[in-house]
């Protein structure tokens, strides 16, 4: 199988097609796997570390944006349509993948011009507006949540879950060494996680020494964020912009604080590990806190609101977690029991049956 996988530009939407293309690759070695993503995006980074092949296209993104913005991308959109439709044409996939992000967009509509099998993986409750528009376009639309079809009822969907990379479907116990906090906002950061931390960590003065921090704070808020943790007298050698081996760092960590987007959930009870969760406030539909109160509502996390990410309400929230090991075994334990494991061979299937329209 030759497969064509559209999109990214955060980890949110790269990290499943990453777990997709290692899951084809391990069935079937002799498979064809090319990645098209942007220059700025995550994948530009990541993917040629891993040994994929990327192609890049020259397009941004138009949410939020004003209608004399807008019209000026427009020459872009249909130089990335045309760079899409080379791309394509050159690779001849058996199937094409959309993965969510505005790289998807263009190669998307490409395949659909020169009539080539695709479809969607849609990895978030609510779905975003490059999917919602291209979804009548493709074949089949593929799900995390159930509650998503209701966005996509002119299209075939199936529910295959979110994948997660081969590293970090093995679950793992608890370490016996010292208590390490995970925090991370996504792989872009986020300013509002590392400015709590920052201000909590007066409130751990007593734990500093006993509990280790694992601290990606994105590329604009690294030398900010180590400074503060110099500031007041804690070690910043685990701060670090970006986390190339999330496997081993989830090994690592006893307890993780970090937002609620699907993917990150997906990896979370992969794995097998309890998490304080701060949903991203102005996620569409507020869609984070939803996937947060689902695994709240179950044992495996606990949800604070960023509104009452207070240094006081994280501080006591991290003096009564850490130390406490059989609370966070058996919230660890939860988390792993609510994984999808088998999401990426699910999708796989999918493909491989939308595939065979070629």
């Amino acid at each position: 199988m030759k497969m064509l996988l559209a999109g990214g530009g955060t980890g949110g939407h790269l990290f499943p097609a990453v777990a997709l293309a290692e899951q084809l690759l391990r069935e079937q070695p002799e498979a064809e796997v090319l990645f098209v993503g942007t220059r700025q995006g995550i994948e530009s980074r990541i993917l040629p570390r891993l040994g994929f092949p990327l192609r890049t296209i020259d397009i941004s993104g138009f949410v939020g944006k004003g209608l004399g913005a807008k019209l000026a991308l427009l020459p872009r959109l249909i130089r990335s349509l045309a760079q899409s439709r080379a791309v394509v044409r050159e690779f001849n996939p058996d199937v094409v993948v959309g993965v969510g992000g505005y790289a998807a967009g263009p190669v998307l509509a490409a395949a659909r011009l020169l009539r080539y099998p695709a479809l969607i993986h849609e990895q978030n409750a609510r779905p975003g507006l490059t999917n919602r528009i291209l979804a009548p376009w493709v074949d089949r639309v593929c799900l995390s949540f159930e509650d998503t079809a209701e966005a996509f009822k002119r299209v075939p969907t199936v529910v295959t879950g979110n994948p997660v990379r081969t590293a970090l479907v093995h679950s793992h116990a608890l370490g016996d060494g010292m208590p390490t906090l995970l925090i991370f906002g996504g792989s872009r950061g986020a300013r509002a996680i590392n400015d709590a931390v920052l201000d909590t960590l007066p409130e751990l003065e007593s734990m500093r020494g006993r509990i280790r921090l694992l601290h990606q704070t994105g590329d604009e808020d690294l030398e900010r964020v180590r400074a503060g943790y110099r500031a007041v007298g804690w070690d910043d050698g685990g701060v670090v912009s970006f986390i190339e081996d999330m496997a081993a760092a989830y090994r690592e960590a006893h307890l993780i604080l970090c937002r609620a987007g699907a993917t990150t959930l997906a990896e979370l009870t992969a794995c097998g590990r309890a998490a304080i969760l701060v949903p991203y406030p102005y996620a569409a539909g507020d869609h984070q806190t939803d996937n947060a109160r689902a695994l709240a509502e179950r044992g495996a996390a606990l949800l604070l609101p960023q509104s009452e990410l207070t240094p006081q309400r994280l501080g006591q929230l991290l003096r009564e977690l850490l130390p406490d090991r059989e609370l966070l075994t058996s919230m660890a334990r939860s988390a792993h029991a609510l994984g999808r494991r088998d999401a990426a061979e699910v999708l796989l299937q999918q493909c491989r049956q939308v595939a065979r329209k070629k």
